[in-house]
């Protein structure tokens, strides 16, 4: 390795003066100087609770004195493999760089256009110089400046990249200040100037609105806005930080098979939230779809960071996708083959599954990429792959086979928002009669009354609040004909209802499968009680496996991919086109969205993609993504996206000013609800706080260009198909903001945190929550062979509706991954933001939501305890943790983190 230089010295005579700085923007230098409309007109005007003496960092010399000297440490972060491990010529031409001391041009500029021509003042030009190797897993760049006393307050540092290669910029700080060092913290890739001439702009962290912008600031505001926006031409490139709207048109592969042509998402035929345009090429065999290739590009500093692509994106799910499942597949030979009793399920968490060795790879090549999964063997060339016992399975080993457990889990299970009051009798379908048959359902008041006598008779359960139910007919009905063409799979429309018990647990009292009218025959559907006999016991196991798969579809499809992952990402992309890095909403935002985009685009790329592992694995098979099309457009609703609207628009809720939160819950121990809540209400009064803090009065509101135009974009472009729908909430009062803003930070942190760490304890034993269900019921005009082997072997019609063992397999193991914790996961209030502790009430504001945040773990570790809370007490039942905010590393089943990272 080369020895670190000695300085080289670059002390320009360099005018400067700081106020302290913060987070990234990028912006063009070269651009002419123009004055916009939200520029602060007076230099003199401040925001409402603005105190300027507390963050200018003055160059204080005596009276003989012109200059300081100010020392300027650049800290990077190393790319993987180390510093100057990338050996080739342009690697070489780079230490040169550095050994000339040119390695990145600062400039420093002034906050304030110069007083006497009304121009912006020049930059202050300095080379930083490699002064130390890698230690800590960072490398230290320096330059040293003489800064004038009369420059005045800096407002940003341009910092240009002369390597061949991309550098990741933590953070700048200048040292020599009279009041202590000064910090610019970046946490961004810096292009090559070979790659792009335009220079990165960081500024300091002092957050303005668009009308208090310092004047010398104004047109670097609002340049860097147009480079974010660029101009929707041509095919990004993977150093670029353009963000821009696409529909959904590259989840096909047309040009590999024409089984694997999907329909463009987003549009009136299919309405869908938009995500982020990449400008591939169009498919050569449809071209409504975009090429597919092996990349897909994200804005550069959405992209993992260097440690969570080596526990997280290149080690694991690439490593699952690309490398353990073709391997399974090469282990289990027969794709249909389902397990021939439940001990071979069972052994998958005992025994494993020996994995043949991959070519050209050494022993142990798994174990060492997925230590959590591989176990290498030591007397041979194989790995094996072993699964952990869920935790629900470690505790009760017959957890799944249990009512009781089937129905706690839809108040405390992976899927809390689907269970819904019953409102109305007798139910009703509301699809088209003449295309689905008859609209009534076969569960009829006779049947219910049956089941719940000596309580009480349907009327007085529905007056009472007591009949809820996870209705799955309407939406599945349209696609069971079209399923059932797949081989391997079959698909009903149902309906399962609940009775509330006095102590507080929900007792499944029907479940009702239909087929609608298909190949010439009838609408069918039949309801499957539990029941006292042999026969009936087994169809009543067999209907729960049916609804199951709906339910796991429906969380996946709906609850967990639309409602988060896919409706957030327009927020992310109107964020970075609307709101400078220097908006305070930005800076309250940005921690909400990191990695958001890149893993959407990793799922568009080997999840939901046409033959991925959600199509091939789950019920509604290559209409999966469609199907969520679908939900989006008869349901999805930004207003009912805040915690307390969606419990009121199921019946789990009504208002209530005297109740706690607001609301009384019409399921009083619903733990989703009563720990989100709490929750909420801590990320309400959080976000309350800070934006009071910004926005004093409503005029502030109203007159931001930004913010406006940031909203705007969200429902017109982000969600074009629903841009007219009048449930949008107005943003005209800071009141509208907080709501909002809460909305966006519950989905991302508490809403996402619910419905996916949760997937290996309650998915990976499958029989639990199989993702498809692969035969019909008996009762379903069964031929007398089924039917007899049936009655002879109910155990075996039930593995056989299981998914197979290729399906099984291969949803277990990107269980495990996607339910992991990252060592570098960001937890909501773990840790505060470097502009937030710039302002003195934003950092009391924020240390008591960290406060709130670790009251919320001990309450939940109280309720947990509390034996008269039976759906999450009780013998072998697993406490709810879903939502408790913090977690260490790995796959813990707790832990709530800023943004959708995984």
């Amino acid at each position: 390795m080369l020895k670190p230089q000695l300085h080289l010295s670059n002390s320009t005579k360099v005018p400067f003066l700081l106020h302290k700085p913060f987070i990234h923007g990028n912006f063009n230098a070269s651009l002419p100087i123009s004055m916009h409309s939200f520029c602060r007109k007076n230099k003199h005007i401040v925001r409402v609770g603005f105190n300027p003496n507390n963050i200018k960092a003055q160059a204080v010399a005596s009276s003989t004195e012109k200059s300081v000297s100010v020392k300027a440490i650049v800290t990077v972060k190393p790319t993987v493999g180390g510093f100057l491990t990338n050996l080739g010529i342009d690697r070489g031409l780079d230490d040169v760089q550095d050994l000339l001391g040119k390695t990145l041009l600062l400039e420093l500029v002034q906050a304030e256009l110069d007083p006497k021509t009304g121009l912006e003042k020049d930059t202050i030009k300095g080379y930083a110089h490699w002064t130390k190797g890698e230690e800590n897993g960072v490398v230290k760049y320096e330059s040293s400046f003489e800064v004038p006393v009369d420059f005045g307050e800096i407002g940003a540092v341009y910092v240009e990249n002369e390597h061949h290669k991309e550098m990741y910029l933590q953070d700048i700080i200048l040292d020599g200040f009279s009041n202590g060092p000064v910090h610019v913290n970046c946490n961004s890739w810096v292009h090559s100037k070979y790659d792009n001439p335009q220079k990165r702009v960081f500024f300091t962290n002092q957050s303005y609105l668009p009308s208090q912008t310092p004047s010398g600031l104004c047109r670097l505001r609002e340049t860097e806005l147009e480079i974010l926006r660029g101009n929707s031409q041509g095919e990004r490139k993977s150093f670029e930080r353009i963000y821009d709207y696409d529909v959904y048109n590259d989840i096909g592969n047309p040009d590999s098979s024409a089984d694997l042509k999907r329909p463009v998402l987003g549009g009136k035929e299919h309405p869908y939230p938009r995500r982020c345009r990449t400008g591939r090429p169009r498919s050569k065999t449809d071209p409504l779809s975009e090429k597919r290739s092996s990349s897909v590009y994200v804005p550069r500093d959405e992209c993992f960071a260097e440690v969570k692509q080596l526990t997280f994106s290149a080690k694991t799910v690439y490593s699952v996708i690309h490398a353990l499942l073709p391997s399974l597949e090469t282990a289990i030979i027969d794709a249909d083959l389902g397990f021939p009793y439940f001990t071979a399920i069972d052994s998958l968490f005992n025994e494993g599954i020996n994995l043949p060795p991959l070519k050209n790879q050494k022993k142990g090549f798994f174990s060492t990429l997925l230590p959590r999964l591989i176990k290498a063997i030591n007397d041979t060339e194989s790995d094996l792959l072993r699964f952990e016992t869920p935790a629900p399975m470690e505790r009760d080993k017959f957890f799944w086979f249990r009512d009781e457990e089937f129905a706690r889990q839809t108040l405390a299970g992976l899927n809390p928002y689907s269970i819904k009051l019953v409102t109305e009798w007798p139910l009703k379908s509301q699809l088209d009669p003449k295309i689905y048959g008859p609209v009534e359902s076969a569960i009829t008041t006779e049947l219910i009354e049956r089941e719940i006598k000596g309580f009480m008779t349907v009327n007085e359960a529905i007056k009472n609040k007591k009949l809820f139910i996870l209705d799955y007919h309407d939406l599945f009905l349209p696609y069971v004909s079209k399923v059932r063409e797949i081989k391997g799979t079959t698909l009903y429309g149902s309906r399962t209802l609940f009775f509330l018990t006095p102590n507080g647990t929900l007792r499944p009292l029907a479940i009702e499968l239909t087929r609608p009218p298909m190949d010439g025959k009838p609408q069918w559907k039949d309801v499957y009680l539990p029941t006292w006999d042999a026969t009936g016991v087994w169809l009543w196991r067999l209907a729960k496996a049916h609804v199951l798969a709906h339910d796991a579809g429906y969380h996946q499809l709906v609850s967990h991919w639309l409602r988060t992952h896919c409706a957030t990402e327009p927020y992310i992309i109107a964020t970075n086109r609307q709101l400078s890095v220097m908006h305070p909403i930005y800076r309250l935002l940005h921690p909400h969205f990191r990695y958001t985009m890149e893993i959407n685009a990793l799922a568009r790329e080997a999840l939901i993609n046409a033959g991925g592992i959600i199509e091939s694995s789950f019920s509604p098979g290559k209409y999966s993504v469609e199907f969520s099309s679908v939900a989006y457009d008869k349901q999805w609703q930004f207003n009912l996206q805040a915690l307390p609207a969606d419990l009121i628009s199921r019946g789990m809720a009504v208002e209530d000013p005297t109740a706690p939160h607001g609301l009384k819950l019409s399921i009083e121990d619903y733990p989703f609800a009563n720990d989100g809540l709490l929750l909420w209400d801590a990320i309400k009064e959080w976000v309350s706080d800070y934006v009071n803090h910004y926005y004093p009065n409503p005029s502030l509101i109203t007159s931001d260009q930004e913010l406006q135009a940031w909203w705007n974009e969200i429902r017109t472009e982000g969600h074009a198909d629903k841009k007219d729908e009048p449930w949008w909430p107005v943003l005209k009062t800071p009141k509208d903001l907080i709501e909002i803003i809460t909305t966006i930070v519950w989905v991302a942190s508490g809403h996402h945190a619910a419905v996916n760490f949760g997937q290996y304890a309650y998915g990976a034993y499958f029989p639990n929550r199989p993702t498809i269900a692969r035969i019909n019921m008996p009762t379903e005009e069964p031929s007398k062979e089924f039917w007899d082997n049936f009655l002879k072997k109910p155990e075996g019609a039930l593995l056989q509706c299981f998914p197979s063992q290729i399906q099984a397999t291969r949803i277990m193991a990107i269980l495990d991954v996607l339910s992991n914790h990252s060592p570098d996961e960001e937890y909501l209030g773990e840790k505060i933001e470097p502009a937030w502790s710039e302002d003195m009430f934003i950092k009391g504001a924020f240390e008591k939501f960290s406060g709130r945040l670790k009251e919320l773990e001990g309450t939940i570790d109280e309720r947990n305890a509390n034996r008269d809370l039976k759906n999450r007490n009780g013998a072998g039942v697993v406490p709810y943790e879903l939502l408790k905010p913090f977690s260490p590393p790995g796959v813990t089943g707790k832990g709530v983190p800023y943004s959708i990272s995984i």
